[in-house]
């Protein structure tokens, strides 16, 4: 199991610092925005030779690689996965464009949520709904396994503007009706506190994890994340029983207190892992 941090917790100009702070904890996986990885290109998504290299070689000095990309669809207009020929096709241009470039950089994760992106018209049927988004996912898994990565599919609660796929149970159903090798499934902790289902967690990882690609420590609104290290525990444990060895990466948005924030999130991260190693440790004692 990998622990990672998504870069969304800072801005572009406090990058070095941050990556000192996840150095020093022993992290050594990183989820990237592309807009703020790659901040310097003209095109973050297309990012020039020079401008790559340095943003790689900044992660790589601090024994960092990427792991995961998500905010997939920055700077595309008009896109939308149910909204008719010309929404789909800006849907699927974004996306591909996002593929591309994970490829380009062997990063094996693309979180796929966009909220906005994925909301069912008034008068569309819902299993007309997830007909029409199977099948374009099943065109973009294509498109991914070629790539050398896979597209995880991230359960956004309606709170966050959607009313497509808001729960885990909706988003493990529709992974299995995609039925392709390189869409898979993400676990978000912050949704499943938003949809009070959290405490059910542990008991469902042995039959979650091997549909598991990705997990998000995260909180309602991307709050500092975890809040509450010991609560991370039981879940961790039962990602290690469960076989699971991907990346575990806390997502948060840049806090109020930005690094001083972003250092004390990584801190009850790294705990809790701590103790739920000496936990399995023990129970295998």
């Amino acid at each position: 199991m990998r622990l990672a941090m998504s870069n969304i917790a800072w801005s572009a100009d406090e990058r070095l610092e941050a990556y000192a702070i996840l150095a020093e904890a022993g992290i050594t996986s990183l989820e990237i925005a592309p807009g703020i990885f790659f901040h310097a290109a003209d095109d973050p998504f297309v990012p020039d030779e020079a401008s790559a290299h340095e943003a790689l070689c900044e992660a790589a000095d601090a024994g960092l690689s990427p792991v995961s990309m998500q905010s997939l669809l920055f700077g595309v207009t008009g896109a939308a996965l149910f909204g008719g020929a010309e929404a789909r096709n800006l849907f699927q241009r974004g996306m591909t464009r996002a593929i591309t470039l994970a490829g380009r950089f062997g990063i094996p994760n693309l979180v796929f949520g966009s909220p906005a992106q994925r909301r069912v018209p008034a008068g569309m049927a819902m299993a007309d709904a997830l007909a029409e988004a199977a099948a374009v996912f099943r065109r973009l898994g294509d498109v991914a396994a070629a790539a050398g990565t896979r597209i995880t599919i991230e359960a956004n609660p309606a709170a966050y503007g959607t009313n497509f796929l808001t729960t885990l149970d909706e988003a493990e159903a529709f992974v299995a009706l995609v039925d392709h090798p390189a869409i898979a499934l993400i676990l978000d902790l912050g949704a499943m506190h938003m949809n009070g289902s959290f405490a059910s967690v542990p008991t469902r990882l042995p039959g979650l994890a091997p549909r598991l690609n990705h997990v998000h420590v995260s909180e309602p609104d991307l709050a500092p994340a975890p809040a509450d290290a010991g609560a991370l525990v039981p879940v961790l444990r039962a990602l290690r029983a469960s076989g699971y060895a991907k990346a575990v990466s806390i997502e948060m948005k840049r806090p109020a207190q930005g690094l001083a924030d972003v250092r004390r999130a990584v801190a009850r991260l790294v705990e809790a892992d701590k103790a739920a190693h000496q936990a399995e440790g023990a129970i295998r004692a």
